[in-house]
């Protein structure tokens, strides 16, 4: 057989009980830029923030708050 594929998701949050995960979501992606604002482009201690909000969040609604973000339109704290 050949090598077996781990597949994992963002873990269980506190914060976020319900299973709607929009808000979830949402939140990981905004700690991901924040980090990677306040520790650069070159860490990998944001990385773990990064497959969180990919796991989580749908591909169209990351291409749009990337628009957003280029834009200085988003809506977000970061």
């Amino acid at each position: 057989m050949a090598d077996e594929i781990e597949l994992k998701t963002a873990p269980a949050d506190f914060r976020f009980p319900t299973t709607n995960q929009t808000r979830h979501c949402f939140t990981r992606y905004i700690e991901f830029h924040r980090c990677v604002a306040a520790k650069g482009e070159e860490s990998n201690d944001c990385e773990r923030f990064a497959k969180y909000y990919r796991a989580l969040c749908p591909g169209e609604w990351v291409d749009r708050w990337n628009e957003q973000r280029d834009n200085g339109t988003f809506p977000g704290p970061l």
